[in-house]
């Protein structure tokens, strides 16, 4: 297939070196120069000054770069309530990208709470031990709890000193090594989470913003504007709408770079990490494509463009819900034929008629794991590519 100009990527697949013959001697001595220990420094801010700090060029909150599970207004008031009590709060982690420059690794949502609460933008609610001020901002309430209760307490972080690595990439590969693990507890981070939060740049950007796009959204059931439905949609808050972006514009490399024995996480990791220098002009085509292909698919078989029909008692039916099986070779393939779609247009009902029988006699091909190999997402491009061939010629 055709790349665009300056869209051609390499990197290289690095093998595990094998330790299991290192001697204690050798262990020893990879501990004294230091080999893979973390410089960390700890703090302790009042809550009281959380604003000011986070006002101040000191510190990158990264908005657009937080996990989707949104936190609302009762479970900010439980932290606030939390540091009423006096109950441990966990730290926050920073990482030093500069000297004295800090991002948010972990702990985006305690710190916006705590910023609208002293905001007076958050009213309480749903307080268990105190629930005598509920519906109170923080300038409503009573001297004591405000002297005694809030300002008095701190919250502490633990910071990830600049000099913990060498270059950009041993940092890149160190924070998402950190992130990983201090988010290993509770609800487990997704691939696109943490890629979303370690591997920042223009490409990661641009999945972002296209993992809004109407016709993505319509295809796969997400709300389409801000809203609490939006907030609470499973797609949504994986972010597999943003690694659905991803993915397509991977594909377009997938025979090139991708090995045979290369996991697709490891694939997409690198291919966002280098993916990311790519320049304005590429960026820009490769947000035409994605947004014409898209729609073109859209405008040939609407909303159910990725679901799979499967076998049911004695028949067929359509199974509701995209599935990537489906999605990836589909977009792939009509990514393709872009210069095609007024002929695929006008054979928009025969496109729609006759993809039945094709999943028929090919669901075997398409059924189970979403992500096999390199030879079953080729096969299934192969027969796609077929499909649309026999149809407009």
């Amino acid at each position: 297939m055709s790349l665009f100009q300056n869209e051609k990527l390499s990197f290289t697949h690095s093998d595990k070196k094998n330790t299991d013959s290192m001697s204690d001697e050798d262990i020893n001595m990879k501990y004294v120069k230091g080999d893979f220990r973390i410089m960390t420094a700890l703090a302790r801010y009042p809550l009281k000054t959380i604003v000011t700090m986070l006002d101040s060029d000191d510190y990158e909150l990264q908005p657009e770069l937080r996990r989707r599970h949104r936190w609302y207004d009762y479970k900010k008031s439980h932290l606030i309530e939390s540091f009423i009590m006096n109950v441990p709060v966990p730290p926050i982690f920073l990482y030093e990208d500069r000297p004295s420059h800090y991002e948010v690794m972990d702990g985006f949502q305690r710190l916006t709470a705590i910023c609208e609460f002293y905001k007076d933008q958050l009213v309480l609610e749903g307080l268990e031990k105190w629930p005598e001020l509920n519906g109170r901002r923080y300038s409503q309430l009573p001297d004591r709890i405000k002297k005694y209760g809030i300002d008095r307490r701190y919250l502490s972080s633990v910071i990830l000193l600049h000099e913990t690595a060498e270059d950009d990439e041993e940092a890149q590969q160190l924070k998402q090594m950190i992130f990983e693990r201090i988010n290993s507890g509770g609800v487990r981070l997704t691939p696109q989470e943490s890629r979303n939060a370690i591997c920042r740049g223009p490409l990661n950007d641009l999945c972002c913003k296209l993992s809004r796009n109407k016709y993505l959204c319509r295809t796969w059931g997400i709300p389409e504007s801000e809203s609490d439905e939006l907030f609470e949609n499973k797609h949504y808050q994986r972010m597999e709408d943003a690694e659905l972006v991803l993915r397509f514009f991977a594909n377009r490399h997938r025979r090139t770079l991708m090995s045979e024995r290369q996991s697709l996480k490891d694939y997409l990791d690198k291919f966002l990490r280098h993916g990311n220098g790519f320049s304005e002009d590429v960026l820009e085509k490769l947000e035409i494509l994605f947004d014409q292909t898209i729609e073109l698919i859209f405008n040939t078989f609407e909303e159910k463009a990725f679901w799979l029909m499967r076998p049911w008692n004695s028949g067929w039916i359509w199974w509701r819900g995209a599935t990537k099986t489906v999605y990836e070779p589909m977009m792939h393939v009509f990514s393709q034929h872009i210069k095609d779609a007024e002929q695929i247009l006008r054979n928009r009902e025969k496109f729609q008629r006759e993809i039945e029988t094709f999943y028929q006699e090919n669901y075997h091909i398409f059924k189970g794991n979403e992500h096999i190999s390199q030879r079953n997402i080729e096969e299934r491009t192969d027969l796609f590519e077929e499909f649309v061939t026999n149809i407009i010629g």
